[in-house]
């Protein structure tokens, strides 16, 4: 299951957003599935999305986008 950025970007700035963030990783464990944010961009949302036990944690902060033929030298 994914979060999508929208949700995740105002992480800690609204309680609305935090709430849902909130309700979307404890509903996706409680059907057995992985949960994944997408649109991470500060350590704020990283540790966050670490602290409520999000699986998967993707964005900015990480990586841009890669061109496929990069794909290789970065694994």
């Amino acid at each position: 299951m994914k979060i999508d950025r929208s949700f995740v970007q105002p992480i800690g700035e609204t309680a609305d957003s935090t709430a849902i963030v909130d309700a979307i990783v404890e509903l996706g464990h409680a059907l057995g599935l992985l949960v994944t944010a997408e649109g991470v961009e500060t350590e704020r949302q990283r540790e966050y999305l670490r602290f409520i036990g999000c699986d998967e944690i993707q964005g900015f902060l990480f990586s841009g986008p890669v061109p496929p033929e990069a794909i290789n030298e970065m694994l």
